[in-house]
């Protein structure tokens, strides 16, 4: 007698079964695929997936259903049966769970009734290590038939092995294993943390002169004319600019006719003194006069002098417009320019105070010009300053006066950059973490 063969008919419908199942691009597509495309085959009244959540089943997809609705009673009470299936149900294989053959609670039991027909077909989805990934129930009035159940095997494993690849789950990973992997990836950030680095910051920078020399103005006035041009090299005692002098000459003119109406009376004064004893006494006045008149006339001369500034060394004229300062009125020791000495260069740098690390005279400086990043200027702190003060641009900064050491002929005067400052050796997790911690602490008080 020979063994009956499954008709082609059946063979394809399973065979389209599989092919929908592999060609799943999620989770959810997949579980829709097998809530409600193998109805032609088991003509059930619902089908309903669920994913293993630990001893929770979590419902992904009702036959019928594009998205079940989560407050529904259907669906309430469908959480508690399906925890207490999941404890029903023992090993891989497909199981046939009557009605009249278990015992469930009354709460399960009066659902079922309501919702359910007579039995149950439960399939287990398997990985292919053999852990449980989902469950699949099928409500029917009757067991399938064994033959169309030794057909459809094959279909659950494709649907197990797509569960697997669309799910993301790894063969072999247990939890033990994977808490050891954890503990062994923060034991090494840990030690990252703890290695000692060199503590560094950046700030804008300036190329100085190390010995400038400051020119203000020598007394109250306008400035007439500047005459030497920004940064335009100048010898010692170069005119570098001149005070109107319209003021002073006039008053020197009205000083020395002064001078010399006080030197005809003093004279006609000691003429009359050979013929009049009585006036030595008006003698005496009138002289005194006349030295108060050269005095305030030499005064006035010495202002006119003064009226040119020259240069008191050689240098570098350093100055932002001529024409910021024509016509300007200037008071005494108003600054006006520098003049630099182009021959020591030196870096002066503004460090802002939320940046600000423990710098000591002596510490290492690395200056990265804007004009010549490829050549770095390398140099140690000088000086610093105690208290902070607002920077051109409004930054509260502290000011740092470094050297440049070794080749200087990219430092010229008045070129901008980036300078990098070298502090002490600290932990790379207070390096990583000072600006954080510094700003918690601002705003919690702490």
């Amino acid at each position: 007698m020979t063994e009956r063969l499954p008709s082609p008919q059946l063979l394809l419908r399973v065979h389209a079964l599989r092919d929908r199942a592999l060609a799943a691009d999620s989770l959810n597509a997949l579980a829709f695929s097998m809530a409600n495309d193998a109805y032609a085959l088991l003509q059930y009244h619902q089908a309903l997936v669920f994913a293993q959540q630990g001893d929770q089943p979590e419902l992904l997809c009702v036959s019928g259903l594009a998205k079940p609705a989560e407050d529904s009673p259907y669906l309430v009470w469908l959480q508690r049966a399906s925890r207490w299936l999941a404890q029903q149900l023992e090993g891989d294989e497909p199981q046939w769970l009557a009605r009249s053959a278990v015992t469930p609670p009354d709460d399960i039991s009066d659902g079922w009734a309501e919702w359910w027909p007579a039995g149950l077909w439960c399939v287990p989805v398997q990985g292919r290590a053999g852990q449980r990934l989902g469950l699949v129930l099928f409500l029917l009035d009757a067991p399938p038939a064994e033959p169309l159940t030794e057909v459809l095997g094959g279909l659950w494993k494709t649907w197990g092995y797509c569960w697997q690849s669309l799910a993301g789950v790894r063969r072999r990973r247990p939890w033990q294993q994977g808490r050891r992997k954890l503990l062994a990836a923060l034991a090494l950030v840990l030690l990252v943390l703890l290695i000692p680095v060199r503590q560094t910051v950046l700030a804008p920078a300036e190329i100085v002169s190390h010995e400038a020399q400051i020119i203000s103005s020598p007394i109250d006035g306008v400035i007439r004319q500047m005459h030497v041009r920004p940064n335009q090299a100048v010898e010692q005692g170069a005119l570098l600019f001149t005070l109107d002098e319209t003021t002073l000459r006039n008053r020197a003119e009205v000083l020395s006719k002064g001078v010399a109406v006080a030197d005809a009376e003093l004279l006609a004064a000691r003429q009359r003194a050979f013929d009049n004893p009585q006036g030595q006494g008006e003698l005496t006045l009138l002289s005194g006069r006349a030295q108060q008149s050269r005095a305030e006339l030499a005064a006035v001369q010495a202002q006119l002098a003064r009226t040119q500034v020259h240069a008191p060394e050689g240098g570098i004229a350093v100055y932002s417009d001529p024409n910021d300062w024509l016509g300007k009125p200037v008071s005494t020791g108003e600054r006006i320019l520098l003049v630099a000495d182009p021959a020591q260069p030196a870096m002066r740098i503004q460090l802002a105070v939320a940046d600000a690390i423990a710098l000591e005279p002596g510490a290492e400086v690395t200056l990265f010009l804007t004009a010549y990043p490829l050549q770095p200027l390398h140099g140690r702190v000088l000086e610093t300053s105690y208290q902070a003060h607002p920077s051109d641009e409004g930054v509260t900064s502290y000011r740092l006066l470094a050297s440049i050491d070794g080749d200087a002929a990219t430092a010229r005067l008045g070129l901008h950059g980036t300078a990098k400052l070298y502090g002490k050796r600290v932990l790379l997790g207070y390096y990583l973490l000072r600006r954080p911690l510094a700003a918690v602490r601002a705003w919690t008080g702490w």
